[in-house]
């Protein structure tokens, strides 16, 4: 009865229907075509580094766009960033199907990988301006999770499309899908995507005002410094998955398969019941526990004889994963004020991936030398050093998450006068 309940959302928040279903149509189609980009750069060169850059341009440019230009998402209308987003997503699609070679995918991919750095923090940092407060867990919990169903079979209709006809056809549908979310988004009033009139005080100021939001709201420094750690871990197990499903399970390319899988409907479920969890369990108690099923999944999938047993743990544990981003977003949209919260979400962001490249990179040499088992099992004790952390930081983070945001305008302004001040002494 809980997720019919959760769901009459939709028959009544008419603007959020309309973002949950353009959610919805480009999730699937962008991971539809995530397969057919990596096939269809590695049958061009047949280089592992081609696909390594195609990975690095689907998120160097959220980390550059939450360093530097964070505050256009509080600037500019958010409606206006989503629908130009997709209408830039839908020019790439349909130009890759002409692409000559590797290098006008990487800079087409790259392009559409700046478009989709500004959709999802004016996404999130709109949302809570859709629903009432009281149903912002709810509303995060379904958009999470239709994403993270989008991850789990956009990538199998992916395949099946490109054994039958090639990723042209898989690149067409992806553009179609950001078609239809821009008609949709472009039926939301621009008004009701945020509360506060944006107010500006200069580029770089603006800048440092994001800055600052985060360094003195307990709520998203909890958020940076928790999912950073958890991140360390995560690029452990990313890289390490097919080392685990392939070389210590002896399970083949179908169970590596069965592992990604797993993953995906875990995240999904995880999304799912995040939302009463919360009513009944409280933001601290279900972020420190979620953290700490995925130590213990994810460690007990590394010792586990065969992929099936792996598997179930797995499911487990990226459960705990959805049910922990649900109160990641939740920390962010309510520990930040209207006119700030594109940039809490965009910096947040940007240091979370920039810490993920950089664990992947020291992940894949540690996996060469010590085997899919052990990293995971690396990850299990990293998760749970991050549910401690969570659960120290998360004390008393909701009766600060008002004040916090509050309090911020006199920190940053001394901090902008300083230089100023040392000059004068």
């Amino acid at each position: 009865m809980l997720l019919p309940r959760r769901l009459s959302l939709l028959s009544w928040a008419f603007d959020f229907r309309l973002l949950f279903f353009a959610t919805l149509g480009s999730g699937f189609g962008t991971y539809l075509a995530a397969i057919a980009l990596t096939v269809d750069i590695y049958d061009r060169t047949g280089s592992g580094s081609w696909v390594a850059a195609l990975l690095v341009v689907d998120f160097l440019p959220i980390i550059l766009i939450g360093l530097t230009l964070g505050p256009l998402v509080d600037r500019l209308s958010r409606r206006g960033l989503m629908v130009a987003s997709d209408l830039v997503r839908l020019a790439v699609f349909c130009l890759l199907p002409f692409a000559p070679g590797p290098l006008a995918i990487v800079a087409l991919a790259a392009v559409a990988g700046i478009a989709t750095g500004f959709f999802r923090p004016a996404v999130y940092a709109g949302l809570p301006n859709l629903v009432p407060d009281e149903e912002l867990p709810t509303a995060n919990s379904l958009l999470q999770a239709v994403e993270n169903l989008a991850w789990m079979v956009g990538p199998v209709l992916g395949g099946a499309i490109l054994a039958a006809s090639g990723p042209d056809l898989a690149y067409w549908i992806n553009a179609a899908t950001f078609l239809v979310s821009a008609a949709l988004l472009v039926r939301i009033p621009a008004a009701r995507l945020r509360s506060e009139q944006p107010l500006t005080k200069g580029h770089w100021r603006d800048l440092a005002e994001g800055f600052s939001l985060v360094r003195h709201s307990r709520a998203l420094l909890t958020v940076l410094l928790v999912w950073n750690v958890v991140l360390v871990g995560n690029a452990a197990v990313n890289v390490a998955e097919i080392v685990l499903a392939k070389v210590d399970l002896d399970a083949g390319n179908v169970g590596f398969g069965v592992l990604v899988g797993a993953s995906g409907l875990g995240l999904t479920l995880g999304s799912l019941a995040a939302s009463p969890a919360l009513e009944r369990f409280g933001l601290r108690h279900l972020y420190t526990a979620s953290i700490a099923v995925m130590a213990l999944g994810f460690a007990a999938a590394a010792v586990s004889p065969t992929v099936w047993v792996a598997a179930a743990f797995v499911v487990a544990a990226a459960a705990g994963n959805g049910g922990a981003l649900v109160c990641n977003v939740l920390l962010v949209q309510r520990g930040a004020p209207d006119r700030l919260r594109g940039r809490a979400f965009t910096l947040i962001m940007s240091t979370n991936y920039a810490l993920l490249g950089v664990g992947m990179a020291v992940a894949g040499p540690l996996t060469d030398a010590l085997g899919g088992r052990w990293m995971w099992g690396i990850a299990g004790a990293v998760f749970l050093a991050a549910s401690t952390l969570a659960f120290a930081m998360s004390r008393g983070v909701r009766s600060e998450d008002v004040t916090a945001a509050a309090e911020v305008e006199a920190p940053v302004e001394a901090a902008l006068h300083e230089p100023q001040q040392a000059a004068a002494h």
